[in-house]
């Protein structure tokens, strides 16, 4: 196979996965306005906050002591951090997903 060939191969190999996307992920989730991203947004910033907020606070604890943090303390944090990671991941799909012509849009 030359370049061209390659090429071909791999433009149709794009078009067969958004067509198999936007045929699974579309009848999913309603036509999407701006105004319905609301809750997405607010949700992964007010994860964000309460992440930060708790990281903070662990730190202002331990601020000019020797000792660190529980392996407690550190996994109620890693749980933080996790939820606020999955929700901006999960964010960052969706717009992807409107991007690629995944989703309807009003």
């Amino acid at each position: 196979m030359d370049e061209k060939d390659i090429n071909r191969f791999l433009l149709q190999f794009e078009h067969m996965l958004r067509n198999a996307n936007r045929e699974h992920i579309n009848p999913k989730i309603e036509q999407l306005g701006v105004q319905d991203l609301q809750p997405i947004v607010d949700m992964v910033a007010r994860s964000r906050a309460l992440y930060l907020e708790k990281l903070y606070l662990l730190c202002k604890k331990y601020e000019n002591k020797e000792e660190l943090p529980s392996s407690e303390e550190m996994q109620r944090l890693a749980a933080y951090r996790k939820r606020f990671l999955d929700l901006a991941d999960g964010a960052k799909s969706l717009e992807i997903s409107i991007q690629r012509g995944y989703l309807d849009l009003k």
